[in-house]
């Protein structure tokens, strides 16, 4: 989940569209738009008002799908997934969306974030005598909304939401219905739009602005949406909570061209950097942002303190994020590929290297030594967000506190760590203040756990270390 991340993994991308001639290939193009969120997998289901077609498989949607594929998915709705898992979550069977054929009907299911009580609800699912065919949190809220017996889906499905906990945004497809839904407390971004006549549903607002849809509301936390030919309606499954949407969806995760809260991300992430520089100031001769997360924060810093912004930092285009690398001698490998330095701009000079995060350290310490090596006569890191001290249990792969250089050492120990000459990291007040206009609209509150161990919701001991996160 962080830029420097790269050692960071998180989330996924959810994709639903209904009342549209070509759903399969507006969900094909949408899910491009989301391919950050997830690249370990991808499926698209459509139905066509008799039964569901699916197409799902591991890797990247154009290793998945090909023209003929996505035309064979015939229907007017669709929902598609972009995958990332973590730790003992991967394989086909855990591909989204998953699939679930009865006798009365048959349901789609995509997705995004973890489920805090998944490990309680299986065990109780399994005492019933429930066979669970994969390691996901999804295949849980699938088991809960069939044992709600012959009862109206929405029904079955408001159920089903009362017994789960954590972080999720969902959408469901059947042959007749598409429901969307959004876990009380909002932790996981999901926007409605239009395309024409038809609806569109995204984990973000980018994949509307590819397939030319236009962008009307966010789903609204604790909300379920049932769309059909009768048309679009919503009712609250729970009493409306605080928002907390993840903070590090402005951070790292979002791309900068998407709205979240009614504010974009990228410039969120410029008033970070003007944030950073009011904190953290610095006599230097340029600014250089660690691509591509990073370059909004570190243009903000630019402009506020006057020093020059300049790329200081080069990225290969051809290589895929780092973070996605199975290990960590893999993921070393990766930045060693992913990152150039450009001599002629930082030889003989004082750099602000402006980073989103630091997780582990391992990247942030190449990145200086990279500089260092091209001439940089001083690293001065600047990090666009609060120091990581505590696991993510909603859908980012943070597990324990062993693996954050910040839970266990010093700022100063840490600065020694990646050889920087300055460190500083923006504070969890300035964060609040660069992305959240309104404190008072219960729409646009955000989650810190990850900086101040102050979790949104109840963490059960057998979350502590999630064998899989959505």
């Amino acid at each position: 989940m962080l830029a420097e991340i790269k050692g960071l993994n998180e989330e996924c991308g959810v994709f639903a569209i209904w009342g549209h001639e070509k759903a399969a290939e507006m969900t094909y193009y949408g899910l491009h738009a989301l391919q950050h969120r997830g690249q370990e997998g991808a499926g698209i289901v459509t139905t066509d008002g008799e039964k569901l077609n699916v197409h799902k498989g591991v890797g990247l949607i154009n290793d998945v799908f090909s023209e003929g594929e996505v035309s064979r998915l015939q229907g007017h709705a669709a929902i598609g997934h972009v995958r990332y898992a973590t730790q003992g979550g991967g394989g086909f069977e855990n591909v989204q969306p998953l699939v679930f054929r009865s006798q009365t009907n048959s349901m789609a299911l995509a997705h995004n974030g973890n489920l805090v009580n998944a490990h309680a609800l299986k065990n109780q699912l399994e005492a019933q005598g429930s066979i669970l065919q994969t390691t996901s949190d999804t295949e849980v809220i699938a088991h809960l909304v069939k044992r709600s017996g012959n009862v109206p889906m929405e029904e079955a499905i408001s159920s089903a939401l009362g017994m789960i906990k954590g972080a999720y945004a969902f959408s469901i497809l059947t042959e007749d219905q598409l429901f969307i839904g959004l876990d009380p407390r909002g932790l996981r971004p999901l926007s409605i739009g239009r395309l024409g006549d038809a609806y569109v549903v995204a984990s973000e607002t980018c994949a509307f602005d590819l397939i030319g849809a236009t962008y009307e509301r966010e789903v609204k936390p604790g909300e379920l949406i049932v769309i059909d030919d009768d048309g679009f309606r919503t009712k609250q499954f729970t009493s409306p909570m605080q928002r907390t949407l993840c903070s590090m969806e402005y951070v790292y995760f979002s791309r900068p061209d998407s709205d979240l809260n009614e504010k974009n991300v990228h410039a969120s992430r410029k008033t970070m950097g003007k944030q950073l520089a009011k904190e953290a100031p610095i006599e230097a001769d340029v600014v250089t942002g660690v691509p591509d997360s990073s370059i909004s924060a570190a243009i903000g810093f630019s402009e506020a303190t006057g020093i020059p912004y300049e790329l200081g930092l080069i990225k290969n285009r051809y290589v895929g994020r780092t973070f996605i690398q199975p290990s960590q001698e893999l993921r070393e490998q990766g930045v060693k590929m992913k990152l150039s330095s450009v001599r002629g701009i930082v030889e003989g000079k004082r750099v602000v290297m402006v980073d989103d995060s630091i997780v582990r350290g391992t990247t942030s310490r190449r990145i200086v030594r990279l500089l260092k090596e091209a001439g940089a006569t001083e690293v001065h890191v600047r990090i666009a967000s609060p120091p990581i001290q505590n696991p993510c249990y909603y859908g980012i792969d943070t597990s324990t506190k062993g693996e954050l250089i910040a839970a266990n050492n010093t700022i100063e120990e840490m600065r020694e760590i990646i050889g920087a000459d300055s460190l500083f990291f923006l504070s969890t007040e300035g964060l609040e203040v660069s992305i959240v206009e309104d404190r008072d609209r219960m729409q646009h509150g955000v989650c810190q756990a990850c900086f101040t161990g102050n979790y949104p919701t109840e963490i059960y001991p057998d979350t502590v270390i999630p064998a899989y996160k959505d």
